[in-house]
């Protein structure tokens, strides 16, 4: 399998190393923890599975997928953070819940394992009607659900954001089925729309880059929206040469937030700040193809300590991935014409309530 190669920057044999990382650290359940004896959770584990996919290892990411659908709840859902033996933090958050779409969508893309999708299909099913029932009339989705199925109160941009994604996923999965779900559609349109124009919709997480750019990555914006919303907090987030501040007041960089909104500029098509930006995440990785979650500048301290983390390595993955479009799947998070349209909504529309 062609493995992504950025001329210049990472190699496909850098990418082959990069990958082995991760399966060296899968558990024999399938699980993807974030370090060897770290927990894993279900948003990361897919992110994790989709590098593997890309860099042709299908068997391992076939196994991180029947992990999910052997963990998955009665309702649908997944707890926050898991260990090899135990739950840890038993949350129930909806845009964890919601990837297991996006992941199922871009492991057939790579594969074309129609049976998969088919075999994987309630699984996604369940997931989304679970995400759904936090979705207020307005159209944001509320962050979560305590284990006792106790809604929190209030909603986060990012994850709406990345349940936008995901929601059409999980559309694109059911139209290639001959599934019909209009009721989704209205949804995923509710929640672009309530992410474009109702800022007051979600509680005030201003000083994460998340927040910037993730809005980008949903799908729900134009791309002269997408270009503006980067352009007007660049200053405030990137530090030129070094990397995607994690949050606003601190010099505390991370390849993964690096990775991502190099996505975020190549879906509002800047590619030239996409490819800066990748390379400037190359920093953080280790001679063995690892890479350092985070660092602190200028002190150069690694934040968290010394942590080399799966997520990390998947994402600069899944960024190779979509600058050089090496996989069929390269597309999938940085070309939302690839995913089925948000509808157009009429004036007045039937919304889901919450109950």
């Amino acid at each position: 399998m062609l493995l992504p190669d950025v001329h210049g920057i990472l190699s496909a044999d850098q990418i082959a190393l990069t990958a082995e990382t991760i399966v060296d650290l899968q558990l024999r359940s399938g699980m993807i923890p974030w370090f060897d004896g770290g927990h894993a959770d279900p948003w990361n584990h897919v992110e994790a599975a989709m590098a593997l996919d890309t860099a042709g290892h299908h068997v391992e990411a076939s196994a991180a997928y029947q992990w999910l659908a052997d963990n998955q709840r009665a309702d649908g859902s997944w707890h926050q953070y898991y260990l090899t033996d135990r739950v840890e933090q038993d949350k129930l958050d909806a845009n964890c819940v919601a990837y297991v779409a996006t992941g199922v969508w871009h492991h057939h893309l790579i594969t074309r394992d129609g049976g998969f999708l088919e075999r994987f299909w309630p699984v996604v099913d369940r997931a989304i009607e679970f995400v759904l029932d936090l979705q207020t009339p307005r159209g944001e989705i509320l962050w979560a659900r305590h284990a006792d199925g106790t809604p929190w109160s209030f909603a986060l941009l990012t994850g709406s954001s990345s349940i936008c994604h995901s929601l059409r996923s999980g559309l694109a999965i059911a139209d290639h089925l001959g599934i019909a779900k209009p009721d989704w559609e209205i949804s995923a349109a509710m929640l672009g729309r309530v992410i474009r124009d109702h800022p007051e919709a979600f509680a005030p997480k201003d000083r994460w880059a998340m927040d910037w750019y993730y809005p980008v990555l949903s799908g729900a914006l134009d791309a002269d929206t997408c270009r503006d919303r980067l352009g007007a907090q660049a200053d405030v987030f990137v530090m030129p040469g070094i990397g995607v501040r994690c949050v606003s007041d601190k010099q505390w960089v991370t390849a993964a937030e690096t990775c991502e909104c190099a996505i975020a500029y190549l879906a509002a098509g800047d590619t030239g700040t996409a490819l800066a930006m990748f390379e400037w995440a190359q920093s953080l990785r280790c001679d063995d193809g690892r890479y350092i979650t985070g660092m602190v500048h200028p002190e150069g301290q690694t934040f968290p300590a010394d942590e080399r983390s799966s997520y990390t390595a998947a994402a600069v993955i899944l960024a190779a991935d979509a600058l050089t479009g090496t996989t069929p799947a390269s597309g999938l998070l940085a070309d939302h014409r690839v995913l089925p349209a948000l509808v157009d909504l009429p004036d007045h529309v039937d919304e889901p309530s919450l109950d």
